[in-house]
């Protein structure tokens, strides 16, 4: 049975990836951070990472350097990492470090495919009043957690994925639309973020969304 280290585990993205994994007939192994102490005995035996850093990380390069050199030391030859839409934006400081970490990646050695997912659909709650800190009426490619960890076992788990770079999208719509959808309303609120990086996040979705295609994910899962 393939075994897949999930680096991050534990979180809603790891278990949307676990969940999908285990679904293929493969075998993931979630770690989190108290595995960090001996992160190539933990990895050791895996086919195969998926790697997740931890939300909002002060320094996301140095994290992800840290796993590769632990994947390599325990001969795990193949990673997909968890990056993000557009990571090169500079007004975004905690996208840059994904860019960066994506350098890290294609330089490690080791076989790689970088996913890159717009904003899940389900940081939104809809079964009430939504308010949310940007415009309401910003345009986003948003994705399913589900078909993030459908696309995850798909690169990880098929042949052909080695080398690619893959933006993702389950569809794409404003929070109004969606709102409307579900019969609820919406409306801008001041933002209430107590990080830096999330003020940047929402003061550029106010302005400019966060736009992906669906494409690329309707390819991986065979969708029309």
């Amino acid at each position: 049975m393939t075994r897949i280290a999930v680096l991050g585990g534990h979180g809603k993205t790891g278990r949307a990836v676990c969940t999908a994994l285990t679904a293929r007939g493969a075998r993931p192994v979630p770690l989190g951070r108290a595995d960090g102490d001996d992160l190539p005995g933990a990895v050791r035996g895996c086919d195969a990472a998926y790697l997740i850093a931890p939300n909002l990380h002060p320094d996301e390069p140095a994290y992800v350097a840290t796993v590769l050199a632990a994947l390599q030391d325990a001969g795990v030859g193949r990673v997909v990492y968890h990056s993000v839409a557009s990571p090169y934006v500079p007004a975004m400081p905690h996208h840059l470090g994904k860019a960066r970490s994506e350098d890290a990646v294609r330089r490690s050695g080791l076989a790689w495919t970088v996913l890159q997912p717009g904003a899940y659909l389900q940081n939104l709650d809809l079964t009430g009043p939504v308010r949310v800190p940007y415009d309401p009426h910003a345009s986003f490619g948003f994705l399913d957690l589900a078909d993030l960890g459908a696309a995850a076992a798909a690169v990880l788990l098929d042949e052909g994925h080695v080398g690619a770079t893959y933006e993702l999208a389950s569809r794409v719509a404003t929070v109004a639309e969606l709102a409307a959808e579900a019969d609820v309303t919406v409306e801008r609120i001041d933002d209430p973020a107590t990080h830096p990086w999330l003020s940047a996040m929402f003061a550029y979705y106010d302005r400019h969304g966060l736009p992906v295609g669906t494409l690329p994910l309707r390819a991986l899962l065979g969708r029309r």
